[in-house]
Formats: structure tokens, C-alpha cells, sequence
């Protein structure tokens, strides 16, 4: 029978396979495999009572399902040909065909993003768990998960309130630890380490990052484009995009695909600076030549004036005064080094950057458990055979704009294909 239901007392029961955790990657994992096995009992299993709380508040309540194009440059973590093995097994267009075919039409938006055409998230949650109905798979809420064990015919599951679930498989779809209110609490390490497996060290990732420097603090709610150039030990990153001043720090897209790479290198012990581009994509030649042409057609225009021609204005007011420019200078009066120490503040300026805002605050986790120990062709565990794991449990993380989500959808279907075989054997 498909139904999610509360069930207050304890109980024993058997499965064929039995998934933990009903967020994107278990929703999707579960309807793969109930259609995979028709005949199978599939029991998707989670602690929350009220499920997809992460699905929710994805893209500002709108869920950005997918990307027109999704290829294992978009993240990082493990071994890339991993990913990209996954990825070309259930492409994008696979997925935005799913969601089409369970009735939410996609539309694309800036960079490839797909959201629903109804821009709310809950049209995404609704129709995964009638989808989940329909393939006559079984999602039992409020169990939360406690252990996850061997025993002689496959696995048992046990939960808090002491109810167990037996199957020969198990797929673990339990998130990372971003957004930790949501259920995402990083539970799943535990589980798979029980089993045998390691753990790549974790972090938050898309995640708003904390600033020591105060002056900045008269920017806040200023959004504009800028470059941001990550620098360790280990090389460099280069980003261009939006970013929003906040007043704890910085925030927008451009930081959130940043933001993991500053805390990898610090949680790895590596030295790490983040400079920030004002002016991006221009170089020191090209912003002299144009300040020299100003100065000459309009040699009475003030300096912050003419910054803020490219600039918000408060920006410009900040970036002249850190130049050492006072506020009411022309530019008949910027000398040669003031013009020149100008330009080199606007095109880089280092960012005391001190912390994230932590899980609370992440998209998504970076680290987890190793690719290495899982088999790209099925998801499936090289370390416990018939434990499968999949989504933002394993060591890969994605930049914004919808691959998160196509990676839970491409390892649940790889996983899913793979158990159908299985079982059908």
C-alpha cells in the first residue's frame, strides 16, 4: 500500500529495500525503484513528520529543480570522472522529462536554472510524493533512524522509537549537514562508518561568509557584480557574479560558490586569501586609459562621481575613500600615483574573511563519505555490498543554480537502476 503515515507503536517489518532519509535523493530514489520493481516493497523512511523541509526553502521557496546543462565541472570533491559517470547515466534532460512527466512544467531563468512554472517549491514536493504513491512505494514518517546494521539476511534498520525494518538492501539518502533544522543533521556518516566506510572531513559550502573589517558595514543590501579570486596554497579560483553586502559580511552567488573553497583550504590546514574584484573583467591598462579620458573631458567631475558611473554609489564612495581620496577631489586634481593606487584598490582589494555562518546557513555540505569506496556504475558500496548511498552524503558538492538537486536525481536514478537488476535477478 502507498501511504505515509505515523505510526505510534513500535513495529518489525521487512523490506526489499529499505531507504533512509525522504529528502530529494530518497523521494526520488524511492519512486526509481518501485518503478524499477514493481513487485519489490519499498519502504522510505525518515524522522521528520512534516517531509522535504529542505526542498522547501531551495531557491528562495522556489526550488531550482535543475540546469539546462550539468557537467562534472559544476563540482567538486572526489574524483570528477566518478561524477561525470553519474551525471551522463541521468542527464539534465532526463530529469526536467521527469518532472514533466509527473506535471511540473520547468521554465529557465539566468545561467540555465530551472525552476517550476508555478515558482513554488511546494508544486516539486507535491508531486515527488504522489509520484511516490502512485509506484506503490511506502514512506513512513516520524521514525527517525538511529542505526543501520549487518545481520545474516541483509541489513536491520532501527529507529528511536525501537521499530526495526529488515531488507537485503539499504540506500542511504540522509543529506549532509547543511540546514541542520530540516533534518539534515549528518547522521548518515555515523551509519556508514558503522559499516566500514571513511569520511572526507566536512564542511558547510554555499554558505554566506563572515567579514572582520567593520567599514563595509554601510553597504548592507547593496547587491552588484564582482570577481572574487580565492587564493591557497594549492593555486587559485577566479568567480564572477552577483554579490550581496550583509551585515555580518558577504553573501550572494558569487560567494556561496566561493565560500567552500576558503573552507576546504582551512579545514585542510592550508593558508587561504579571498580578494574581491570591484571591477571585474577590466584590466589596469584598459581602467587607465579610461580615467585619463575622463580627466580630460571632464576635468571638474568629482573622482567618487565618476567611479560610481560603474559602480552603486556607496561602493564608490568606500573604494575612492580606502584609495586615501578625499571625498570632494576633481579629477583635474588626481595625480598620477593617487589614479594608479585607485585602480589597483578597483580591480583587487583583500577581504579579512574570518568564518562562515555555518550549517544553519549552507546550501549543502562539502566532504563526506569517499567516492573511491562506492561504484559509479551503481552507487553501490565497494566496502558493504547491498548498501547503496547517494545525494549529499558522499563527497561531492555543487556550485548554485540547480546542480545540487540533478546530482541527488542522477545518483537515486543510477542506484534505483541498479537495485531493479538486482531484484529482478
Amino acid at each position: 500500500m502507498s501511504v505515509a503515515r505515523e505510526i505510534e507503536q513500535p513495529r518489525r517489518d521487512t523490506a526489499d529495500v529499505v531507504i533512509v532519509g525522504a529528502g530529494a535523493a530518497g523521494l526520488a530514489a524511492a519512486i526509481f525503484c518501485a518503478r524499477a520493481a514493481p513487485e519489490a516493497r519499498i519502504v522510505c523512511v525518515d524522522g521528520a513528520k512534516s517531509i522535504g523541509a529542505k526542498i522547501l526553502v531551495s531557491g528562495g521557496g522556489r526550488c531550482n529543480v535543475t540546469n539546462r546543462v550539468v557537467i562534472e565541472e559544476d563540482f567538486s570533491g572526489g574524483d570528477r570522472r566518478f561524477i561525470r559517470n553519474v551525471l551522463r547515466a541521468y542527464p539534465a534532460p532526463r530529469a526536467a522529462a521527469f518532472f514533466a512527466e509527473l506535471g511540473v512544467s520547468l521554465h529557465e531563468e539566468e545561467d540555465g536554472k530551472y525552476f517550476p512554472v508555478s515558482n513554488r517549491a511546494r508544486t516539486v514536493l507535491d508531486a515527488l510524493l504522489s509520484a511516490l504513491r502512485d509506484c506503490g512505494a511506502s514512506l513512513e514518517v516520524s521514525r527517525r533512524v538511529e542505526r543501520v546494521e549487518r545481520v545474516e539476511r541483509g541489513f536491520m534498520v532501527t529507529t528511536r522509537d525501537s521499530a526495526t525494518y529488515e531488507a537485503p538492501l539499504v540506500v542511504l539518502a540522509t543529506g549532509g549537514r547543511s540546514l541542520p533544522k530540516t533534518g539534515s543533521d549528518g547522521a548518515g556518516y555515523a551509519f556508514a562508518r558503522a559499516l566500514g566506510h571513511g569520511c572526507v572531513e566536512t564542511t558547510p559550502a554555499l554558505v554566506p561568509l563572515l567579514l572582520a573589517d567593520s567599514r563595509y558595514a554601510t553597504l548592507t543590501g547593496v547587491t552588484h557584480n564582482v570577481g572574487v579570486t580565492v587564493t591557497t596554497d594549492g593555486g587559485s579560483v577566479r568567480l564572477d557574479g552577483a554579490m550581496l553586502w550583509t551585515h555580518f559580511g558577504l553573501s550572494g552567488p558569487v560567494i556561496l560558490n566561493a565560500s567552500r573553497h576558503w573552507l576546504r583550504a582551512r579545514v585542510e590546514g592550508r593558508a587561504a586569501a579571498v580578494l574581491l574584484h570591484v571591477l571585474p573583467r577590466t584590466t589596469f591598462a584598459e581602467l587607465e586609459h579610461w580615467l585619463q579620458t575622463q580627466q580630460r573631458q571632464h576635468p571638474r567631475a568629482l573622482v567618487r562621481t565618476v567611479v560610481a558611473s560603474r559602480l552603486p554609489a556607496s561602493v564608490a564612495d568606500a573604494w575612492v575613500e580606502a584609495a586615501g581620496i578625499d571625498r570632494a577631489m576633481t579629477l583635474a586634481h588626481l595625480a598620477r600615483d593617487a589614479r594608479r593606487t585607485l585602480i589597483a584598490t578597483l580591480l583587487e582589494t583583500p577581504l579579512d574573511v574570518t568564518d562562515s555562518r555555518g550549517y544553519n546557513y549552507a546550501e549543502v555540505t562539502a566532504g563526506g563519505i569517499p567516492l573511491g569506496e562506492i561504484d559509479s556504475a551503481t552507487m553501490e558500496s565497494r566496502l558493504c555490498p547491498g548498501l547503496y548511498l547517494i545525494g549529499e552524503i558522499l563527497d561531492v558538492d555543487g556550485r548554485i543554480g540547480g546542480f545540487n538537486f540533478q546530482w541527488a536525481w542522477s545518483s537515486a536514478w543510477v542506484a534505483a537502476n541498479a537495485i531493479g537488476r538486482k531484484l529482478r535477478a
